[in-house]
């Protein structure tokens, strides 16, 4: 299993290998750079694929891109949620997700890859407002998230841009193997 894989059971356990890994990927790289960039490299992952193209798994048991396009849609949902509790809470706890049950009874495999995309760049663009109207004082608010501990908005704004790589990449990756 992969340190990226974040299903449910055992995500307590594996936090702080996965919260390592997405951050290495992220590396020095400026956060909001990335997570600025991420909507037009989602445009350009899906140019020129065909809908048929869009809903083939990599392989049996693994998403396609419109599932992984809905998984990232709806990660931005989580994330503003998060950020906002942050932001306008003291310590607020934040939940975690299984996103495997997410994908399942959210139906991805059904998901519109072209509103998985635009429903991603109008959250993104709410969150990176937020983000930029963030004080320094601000984003070093936390919350508890309840696998991970405390989480200033400032760390999120990493770990959602390392995040952001990690989908690219495995976009990436699924389009090679079409």
């Amino acid at each position: 299993m992969s340190v990226f894989t974040n299903s449910a059971n055992g995500a307590s356990e594996n936090a702080s290998a996965y919260v390592t890994a997405i951050l290495e990927l992220l590396g020095d790289r400026d956060p909001v750079a990335v997570l600025q960039e991420t909507p037009a490299a989602l445009l350009q992952a899906i140019h020129g694929l065909s809908p048929q193209q869009l809903r083939r798994p990599e392989r049996e048991g693994k998403w396609s891109i419109g599932q992984i396009l809905q998984h990232l849609a709806d990660a931005e949902v989580v994330w503003a949620w998060r950020m906002r509790l942050i932001l306008a809470q003291d310590r607020a706890p934040l939940t975690g997700y299984d996103q495997d049950l997410w994908a399942q009874r959210l139906h991805y495999e059904e998901a519109d890859p072209s509103d998985a995309i635009e429903m991603f760049t109008v959250l993104r663009r709410s969150n990176l407002r937020l983000v930029a109207r963030a004080t320094p004082a601000e984003l070093k608010h936390v919350g508890v998230q309840v696998e991970r501990g405390e989480e200033s908005l400032e760390r999120l704004r990493r770990l959602y841009a390392g995040h952001d790589l990690l989908h690219l990449q495995q976009l990436d990756r699924v389009r090679r193997s079409l």
